[in-house]
């Protein structure tokens, strides 16, 4: 909101639209002066989103309330000042097999035991001022990104040598998340979503509880005309399959949404790539206003137009790390004349900057001269300046300062530590976890062939498995063809839960850049996720159990069914944790259903159905006990076949699945008479020879009851989102090492 880091200490007649015209009606003035302020107190945060309310209820058409765009009542005495010192970050890179040593070999390089050393930043300095844009330009490769990477934290602590300070107090990372906000090259966001909807979940994200409703959606008004967006406020993202905004209004949002809670610094790598001058210009215009409203603006950016131009106050140039120019757009012609390039007139500054840099870069001694010549300029202008600007206030009274007047939306304590001065988050976890789940089953709403696609895939393989083994007898044949359809059922509710693979990929990079900068914890997101699972999980469960369990004749009845039921869902909930986790691990969606069949396939192997588990030699038991497929279907043959009164193979079906189950009868009754007389025992025809217990007890199922099986799926469950937290914590950092 660029209104929030003014001073709300103007006349009423001061406060303008764009056009020049009074914002505010007389009558308007008059209820502003409802609301009085005390002389020594700074305006609260529910009286600044007052006059956003009253802004958006006049008749005049939706605008930015501007107030303190470019306004001097902010005292000159209390900016935000940030300075970076000396900051170097090499990589090792092993060398090529087959590189000529001493050939084309970049002075950025040394090399040791084989394995160079690549500086991409080398004793990088400089200062960036509340309300200015400070530009990052350079050749690709030069180092833009690796320096905005490095003064966000977003560069492992160990590998980034310098220092980084906040008006004089070294930035601490954990205060550094909370202050500031970093936007991604790549516009990364919900494609259902619309514009306005995208801008609210991150306001409900960033903002605290304590703000009603009705003034998040004031803030998300706000910031919609602050980023010129109105006409496109109901339109959606839109991705490859789905028509959307343009390109210049994705990356306007993908600002906004960092900038909802109005951060003291903005963080920018190329927000202009890829878009027509136009469109840049509009962006840079937006980030001009946010630097205005009381931020720190740094960006990167490659070749910026002569519009753009006028826009920055600072520009650093790099070239293989190092810095060739740094200070004021202005400062460029007399330092090229200096170094005897003069700029020509009617010729893009920068544009000439940069192309001159080339060529010295492809030069023997590349830029050298350059970065020297720098280093001398800097010296003598620093010396004929004689002084620096500074803030007056320490960090701690700075960023109190601000939160009096709204700029942290966030709260704040008059601690006497600014870290604890600023909460780590916004909302507590069950609001962040309401927020995510109804984020997510919007989006998912809106795209409903996903789930139907799942569903369908249940209900065609069900619909296959009922006509494939219809009304089972309990002959020995049938008995074969239950274990059949108990082994491919299980193992088919595992398959279908690979389709969850892509979830979680296409949202790990939004997870990244919301969880970096604190919008919401990362145990609100698994938990938020796997509540909102439960409900199609519970659909695909009873869809399956009832075309299959009555078509195919299983045991029980109702009770039955329902235990059927309990394990068709634990078992798909076991599979979808298990492929979430999976999910976590790998970077590919082809790679991770490449991984889930091969481990599924090996979970059947050793579930039990091929070979019992008495069979399994002792160095491969281990697998047997931690497979997912085993648990679901010794629970499933225990409800089937645990009835002590059922029998499944009486006298004459001994013979069934031998040579001489196509003798005639009377030689069968024969044989058992024969066999009666040897083991003393009277076996007829009828006589029950084989129980569902005897069938257990040949399948080696004899150690677990089928309620702890239900339990152990459900456990394994519970332990792979687990898991996939630790996952989550360990491996979504987002810093290179």
């Amino acid at each position: 909101m660029s209104f929030v880091g003014g001073s709300m200490n103007l006349p009423a007649k001061s406060i303008t639209r764009d056009d020049g015209h009074p914002l505010f009606t007389n009558s308007k003035q008059t209820e502003l002066q409802k609301y009085p302020k005390k002389p020594t107190v700074s305006p609260t945060l529910a009286e600044l989103l007052m006059h956003v309310d009253d802004a958006q209820n006049s008749p005049v058409d939706h605008r930015a309330v501007e107030i303190g765009y470019g306004c001097s009542s902010l005292p000159s005495s209390n900016p935000f000042f940030l300075c970076f010192n000396n900051l170097t970050y090499s990589v090792k890179v092993r060398k090529k097999l087959g590189s000529i040593p001493f050939c084309g070999k970049n002075s950025d390089e040394t090399e040791s035991n084989g394995i160079n050393t690549k500086i991409l930043l080398n004793e990088i300095s400089g200062e960036a001022h509340e309300g200015e844009i400070m530009a990052v330009l350079g050749a690709s490769g030069s180092g833009k990104s690796t320096l905005i990477d490095a003064l966000a934290n977003r560069i492992a602590k160990d590998s980034l040598k310098g220092t980084l300070t906040l008006n004089g107090e070294v930035l601490e990372s954990k205060l550094l998340r909370v202050i500031s906000a970093y936007v991604m090259q790549d516009d990364l966001l919900f494609p259902m979503l619309t514009v306005e909807e995208t801008l609210m979940f991150s306001a409900e994200f960033r903002l605290p509880r304590s703000l009603s409703k009705s003034k998040k959606k004031a803030r998300v008004q706000a910031l919609i005309d602050q980023l010129g967006l109105r006409s496109a406020a109901k339109t959606v993202i839109g991705d490859e399959g789905h028509r959307g905004v343009s390109g210049g209004e994705r990356r306007r949002v993908s600002i906004g949404i960092d900038i909802i809670h109005d951060p003291i610094v903005l963080f920018l790598d190329e927000p202009t790539s890829g878009l027509d001058s136009t469109s840049a210009f509009m962006v840079v215009k937006v980030l001009q206003r946010i630097a205005q409203s009381g931020s720190i603006v740094i960006m990167s950016i490659h070749q910026p137009s002569y519009r753009i131009l006028s826009l920055l106050d600072r520009l650093i140039f790099l070239s293989h790390g190092n810095t060739v120019f740094a200070g004021s757009p202005g400062m460029l012609p007399s330092f090229f004349a200096e170094f005897g390039h003069p700029i020509p007139e009617n010729e893009n500054k920068t544009e000439f900057a940069l192309d001159l840099i080339r060529e010295l870069e492809e030069t023997p001694g590349g830029t050298k001269s350059l970065v020297e010549f720098n280093k001398s300029w800097q010296a003598r202008k620093n010396q004929r300046n004689g002084f620096s600007m500074r803030s007056n206030l320490s960090l701690k009274d700075a960023i109190s300062a601000s939160i009096s007047k709204g700029k942290l939306v966030s709260g704040a304590t008059n601690d006497s530590n600014p870290t604890a001065s600023v909460p780590i988050f916004a909302n507590p976890l069950w609001i962040e976890m309401m927020v995510i789940a109804k984020r997510s089953m919007t989006n998912s709403r809106r795209m409903p062939e996903l789930f139907g696609i799942r569903l369908g895939a249940v209900v065609i393989t069900g619909i296959i498995l009922a006509t494939m083994f219809w009304k089972l007898d309990n002959s020995p044949k049938g008995i074969q063809e239950r274990l059949g359809f108990f082994a491919f059922a299980m193992s088919t509710t595992f398959y279908t839960c690979a389709e969850a693979i892509p979830v979680f990929l296409q949202e790990r990079y939004i997870f990244m850049r919301e969880t970096a900068y604190n919008a919401y914890r990362r145990s609100s997101y698994v938990l938020a996720h796997s509540l909102i699972s439960i409900p199609s999980l519970v659909i695909l469960s009873m869809a399956f159990a009832a075309i299959t369990f009555w078509a195919v004749g299983l045991a029980g009845g109702l009770s039955g069914f329902f235990f059927f039921f309990l394990t068709i869902f634990a078992s798909f909930w076991a599979g979808s944790s298990f492929v979430t986790f999976l999910s976590g691990i790998v970077s590919h969606v082809m790679l991770g259903f490449t991984v889930v069949v091969a481990v599924l396939a090996y979970f059947l192997l050793f579930s039990g159905f091929f070979i019992s588990r008495n069979r399994i030699p002792l160095y491969w038991i281990w697998f047997h006990y931690i497979s997912l497929v085993k648990y679901p279907y010794e629970a499933v043959l225990q409800n089937e076949f645990d009835d002590p009164t059922k029998c499944f193979v009486r006298g004459v079906q001994m013979f069934d699945n031998t040579p001489l189950g196509e003798v005639p009868l009377s030689v069968k009754l024969k044989l058992l008479q024969s066999m009666s007389g040897v083991l003393g025992a009277n076996i007829t025809g009828s006589t029950c020879v084989t129980t569902g217990k005897d069938l257990l007890v040949q399948q080696g199922i004899t150690d677990i009851s089928k309620w702890n099986c239900l339990w152990i799926i459900i456990a394994w469950g519970f332990f792979f989102r687990i898991l996939f937290y630790f996952t989550l914590l360990l491996g979504s950092k987002n810093k290179r090492k």
